[in-house]
């Protein structure tokens, strides 16, 4: 690994000019040079509070920020280049245009990494010294897009339009679809307002009026929850969350709602047309195959055959794996799951990874190489949506087809219709092979149902346990169809 040192960027940040060379305003170029210096400096600072994660898109951030200091160490280094942009005053992608494509790719990789504001400060110092930069104004209205700034993007998109002679890359159309989310997000809230039918509970926080509802809702007090429910989402949607958090809160919503039955369900169905109109207006691409070029689509059959007769554990993402040290047991099954956003510390959690089961709304682990990827969720639409977009070409030999998409709840499977809320990636997992039954051993290592908290890739640790699941009933389930159990294992074969 490398380390950035940086401090001497702050000398040259506030470097004065020579007596009599100084104009009574600084020239912009100059601006300009000290907006790339303290964005360069933040960026290498982000690194090193950074460097020990272990997610691959924050070690691509790191590998780009390298390259960059590294060529702004060089352009700094030369009596010329400090001539030309300190005393001729020429912009420095002028003096080093080689910079500018370094600065651009860390950029890319703020964004790729989830660093919005890192992603900022980029544009911003790209845009101060070209303002007529296409890839500046690219990379800020997709920026803008990710922290749900639908009119920043807009103007961004637009910007770009206005200096490219033809729109190869669609974004005309892209404009239009922002512009049509908009429209179809207002119909959401409007019918959210009338669902939340005045509920108003502003003095807690929105996962705690989330949690209340859903608690009203596991005690059969729908009428009460509903509201609540609505609510919360609406406040979300308020809040100007980004649009992921807007869709995962939506879909979250509408799930209950089908757990609650299929009436409930019919009686929403003005939400859930809106919802579908939703996902479809934020999509460009055609349609396509689940698995097209990006690992073979199997089905129950298939994904049988590939684990019957095999050890297969499934390793959980708790506190408690993390300080148990069994990586080497871990590694000796034939087969390992691991789940969602699961980190990799060889002592304590093995190495390997042959199947990823993982909720369709994360973004976590998706590039990382597996020889088998389950994806779950419960609307098909929107499960079908995430699929698309989101499987990495050659990150996987094979790929769940929508039959695998939601075990727990398709009647035909498993069609568990005691479970009072949404199964969590686990309960799916461990219930299909349970149904299954073609594996001679099945072992749950480290599950503790969060007891212990949580143990994720560090950008996933951050997010809350969600409320959502019903982890008491799956415990029940566990325990009760449970061979074995020890404080780390528990053994369903």
């Amino acid at each position: 690994m490398f380390k950035h040192r940086t401090g001497w960027l702050k000398q040259f940040a506030g470097r004065s000019e020579p007596e009599g060379r100084r104009a009574p305003d600084r020239p912009e170029p100059l601006e300009a040079l000290e907006a790339l210096l303290n964005c360069v400096h933040d960026l290498a600072d982000h690194s090193r509070r950074c460097e020990g994660a272990r997610a691959p898109a924050l070690l691509r951030l790191r590998e780009a920020t390298g390259v960059l200091v590294e060529r702004l160490t060089t352009t700094l280094a030369g009596p010329e280049r400090l001539r030309a942009l300190y005393e001729e005053r020429q912009p420095w992608p002028k003096v080093d245009p080689g910079l500018l494509d370094a600065l651009l790719a860390a950029g890319e990789q703020a964004l790729r990494a989830g660093e919005q504001t890192l992603s900022l400060d980029v544009c911003a110092a790209v845009l101060a010294a070209k303002p007529n930069s296409r890839a500046g104004w690219r990379l800020r209205a997709r920026t803008m897009e990710a922290l749900g700034d639908t009119e920043g993007a807009v103007r961004a998109h637009q910007e770009y339009l206005r200096l490219v002679k033809s729109d190869e890359q669609g974004i005309g159309a892209r404009v239009g679809a922002l512009r049509t989310r908009e429209e179809v997000l207002e119909r959401c809230v409007g019918i959210l307002r009338g669902r939340a039918a005045g509920e108003d509970a502003s003095d807690v926080p929105v996962e705690e009026q989330w949690a209340a509802g859903l608690a009203l809702y596991e005690q059969g007090r729908w009428d009460e929850a509903d509201p609540r429910l609505a609510a919360a989402v609406l406040r979300l949607v308020g809040q100007g969350r980004p649009p992921a958090e807007i869709k995962s809160a939506l879909d979250d919503y509408v799930g209950v709602i089908a757990c609650a039955g299929s009436a409930r369900l019919a009686e929403a169905r003005p939400l859930v047309e809106a919802f579908t109109d939703y996902l479809r207006s934020d999509r460009l691409e055609p349609e396509r195959d689940p698995g097209e070029d990006r690992g073979r689509a199997i089905g129950v059959s298939d994904f049988r055959n590939l684990v019957s007769g095999r050890t297969i554990c499934l390793v959980a993402n708790s506190e408690r794996i993390r300080s148990a040290r069994m990586g080497d047991e871990i590694d000796s099954y034939d087969l390992v799951v691991r789940f969602n956003s699961y980190a990799v510390d060889a002592p304590a959690t093995g190495t390997r990874t042959d199947i990823h089961a993982t909720i369709h709304k994360h973004d976590f682990n998706w590039a990382e190489p597996v020889r088998t990827r389950l994806v779950f969720g419960g609307l098909r639409q929107t499960w079908q949506q995430s699929v698309r977009r989101r499987l990495v070409p050659g990150a996987q030999e094979y790929v769940g087809d929508h039959s695998l998409r939601w075990p727990v709840v398709d009647g035909a499977l498993i069609g568990d219709t005691g479970i009072p809320s949404i199964p969590t990636t686990g309960f799916n997992m461990l219930r299909l092979l349970d149904f299954l039954d073609v594996n001679p051993r099945i072992d749950l290592i480290g599950f503790d149902f969060y007891e212990t908290g949580a143990y994720r890739l560090p950008e996933a640790m951050g997010l809350p346990i969600t409320p959502v699941h019903a982890y008491d009933y799956e415990r029940e389930w566990v325990l009760a169809h449970a061979r074995e159990t020890t404080d780390m294992r528990i053994s369903l074969r």
